[in-house]
């Protein structure tokens, strides 16, 4: 998974990593509105959802403590991070302003 997590995460394309858990009430509250962000920015970005019970090195690598942690990566950097829900336009805005 590593291996294809940085070929992933090297991309010039925002790339929003949703660190989450089947468990996790919020990480499902969180589902409906990625999707909205997919639909609204299209190929403005990529977002990958990442099961931290099923990925614990890639969690612990990113030290991911509670889920659900969104990490927005472009070209290999971590620009954003945030845990927790976040509304879809506060999502947009984050991402667009690191896709320059």
């Amino acid at each position: 998974m590593s291996q294809k997590f940085n070929e992933i995460i090297q991309s010039e394309t925002p790339v929003l990593i949703d660190f989450f858990a089947d468990w996790c009430g919020p990480c499902k509250m969180l589902a409906p509105i990625l999707k909205e962000v997919k639909e609204e920015l299209g190929d403005g970005v990529k977002i990958i959802k990442i099961d931290v019970d099923k990925n614990e090195q890639l969690a612990a690598k990113y030290q991911v403590r509670g889920v659900p942690t969104m990490i927005v990566f472009k070209d290999g950097e971590q620009k954003w991070r945030q845990s927790g829900v976040l509304q879809k336009d506060e999502i947009v805005q984050v991402i667009q302003s690191n896709a320059n």
